[in-house]
């Protein structure tokens, strides 16, 4: 799934370094200019392939009219994923759907708020939308600073090419667009709660939640600003970062992943606790990080990073803590 739910902690295989001043002839230039206009063409693409994805899923939605709406957004996003899919087929990249998991959440909390009754909170709908609001953006233009174009594809689906050619595709359409798309929509379960169905009031439990889901908007915008201006500082791509938040955790990024999703949950009880086992859609994230996303990114780092194991050892694998001081393996 695109760099897993979050920026990738690996670095660009030519990293900038800042500090070296180049001078560009006309023959470098010109390719520079040829690069810009192919990575426009190919944003150009992008913009196309997830009108039509939309359209699709106004058409499906719109043919059920009647079902449930947790049905009908379901029915609805599984079918742009295909649309996505035949575009990522079409043009030989899985990176089309990159961007889809953090763009489809909000048409799809907008819609549950439309359809939800009139008790229902309006202020909790409007922090919950914006905090999605916010969350998709900051993503979404974190994945579109670093692709440069249909060229570019996710290190990830390049490995799976590379290991399993004649079945890729099968595992593209399965494993990179829908598999990823069920595990977002689990995680979107307590936004139908919160914005849905829920009637209670908006109140101090709300108040947990916007602090918690903000909370963890602002740590990843951290630690990946701070990815940002490491990769550009560093002269070999072989570094280790290991300041700032990065200190504290070896991916303080999908911390801040999980802990949006939690706070998203938070704010389904403070709609209605009876829905309180839509705590299967955090979990079902937590889960997926644990045993899909951590496990392909440190061994990614691990070949790439000489001596990432030393350079790391006694620093947390999530959460942020404090590193131990006696250097054992810290699995928080």
């Amino acid at each position: 799934m695109s760099d897993e739910l979050t920026a990738s902690d690996e670095g660009p295989e030519e990293p900038e370094t800042g500090n070296t001043e180049t001078t560009d002839t006309p023959k470098t230039a010109g390719k520079g200019r040829v690069r810009e206009r192919a990575r426009k063409d190919a944003f150009r693409w992008i913009y196309a392939a997830y009108m039509v994805a939309l359209v699709v899923a106004l058409m499906v939605g719109g043919s059920m009219s009647g079902s449930h709406p947790m049905l009908i957004a379901l029915a609805a996003d599984v079918a742009a994923t295909v649309v996505i899919f035949c575009f990522s087929f079409a043009f030989g990249n899985s990176s089309f759907y990159d961007a889809y998991w953090s763009v489809a959440p909000l048409p799809i909390a907008i819609y549950w708020a439309a359809t939800s009754p009139l008790e229902a909170s309006v202020v909790r709908q409007i922090v919950v939308i914006a905090l999605i609001l916010a969350w998709g953006a900051r993503l979404t233009s974190n994945w579109a600073q670093g692709w440069t174009g249909l060229s570019h594809e996710d290190w990830r689906y390049e490995k799976f090419r590379e290991s399993y050619p004649r079945a890729y595709w099968f595992i593209s359409l399965g494993g990179i667009h829908l598999m990823p798309t069920l595990w977002v929509f689990g995680g979107l379960l307590p936004v139908y709660a919160a914005v849905g169905v829920g009637t209670q009031g908006f109140g101090v439990i709300d108040l947990v939640a916007t602090a918690i889901t903000g909370g963890a908007i602002w740590v990843e915008a951290r630690a990946d600003k701070e990815l940002r201006a490491f990769k550009a500082w560093q002269p070999d791509g072989e570094e280790v970062l290991s300041s700032g938040l990065w200190a504290l955790s070896r991916h303080p990024n999908y911390f801040g992943e999980m802990t949006f999703w939690w706070g998203l949950f938070v704010f389904a009880l403070a709609a209605d606790p009876a829905y309180w086992w839509t705590g299967i859609g955090p979990v079902s994230i937590m889960l997926m990080f644990k045993f899909a996303s951590l496990p392909m990114i440190e061994g990614h780092m691990r070949e790439r990073r000489p001596g990432y194991d030393e350079r790391t050892r006694g620093t947390s694998l999530v959460v942020p803590w404090p590193k131990r001081r006696d250097g054992a393996e810290a699995e928080r």
